[in-house]
C-alpha cells in the first residue's frame, strides 16, 4: 500500500460497509462509492466533517491523486441537473475543507481534484435512472500549487 493511502486512512472511517442507507442522499453516496471503487479508486472516507463543512467522499486514484467527491442525488430533473446544485459557495466550502484535510494529513505535495457525481434516482426505484461522473468538475477559487 502506498504511503499516501497509509497516511490518509489512519483514523478515517471506510465507506459503504454499513446497512442500506436510509435517505436519498445516503443511497446516492453509497452508490457513488461503489461506482468509484469499481473504477479502481480506493475509498478513504465518507461524510468527512471538518471545520469548513462536509466532503461526501474522499478517494485516492492511481495511488497518487486525492479526489474530493461531491455527490448530488435528486428524484427527477424537474429542478435541473443535480450537478447544477453545486454552486459557487458550496465549491468554496468544499475547497476549504479539502485544503484543511490535505494539511491535516500531510498531503499537500499530492495532486488533488474535485469531482461531482450527479444521480437521478426516482422514487420507488431500486436503481438510479442516470448517473454522471464529472471529473475536475470545478477548481478551487484560490487555486494554488496544491491542486491539479
Amino acid at each position: 500500500m502506498s504511503s499516501l493511502l497509509r497516511r490518509v486512512q489512519r483514523g478515517l472511517a471506510r465507506v459503504g460497509a454499513g446497512p442500506r442507507a436510509a435517505t436519498l442522499g445516503q443511497r446516492g453516496e453509497a452508490y457513488a462509492a461503489r461506482l468509484l471503487r469499481r473504477a479502481g479508486c480506493v475509498m478513504v472516507a465518507g461524510g468527512h466533517r471538518g471545520r469548513f463543512g462536509e466532503i461526501d467522499l474522499i478517494v485516492v486514484e492511481s495511488r497518487e491523486t486525492v479526489v474530493f467527491v461531491e455527490v448530488k442525488t435528486r428524484r427527477s430533473l424537474r429542478g435541473g441537473s443535480p450537478a447544477e446544485a453545486v454552486g459557487a459557495e458550496q465549491q468554496r466550502r468544499i475547497s476549504r475543507s479539502a485544503l484543511a484535510f490535505l494539511k491535516a494529513h500531510g498531503l499537500l505535495e499530492h495532486p488533488a481534484r474535485f469531482d461531482v457525481v450527479a444521480i437521478v434516482w426516482p422514487k420507488g426505484s431500486t436503481r438510479p435512472e442516470s448517473v454522471q461522473h464529472f471529473r475536475n468538475a470545478f477548481h478551487p477559487p484560490d487555486r494554488g500549487q496544491f491542486f491539479s
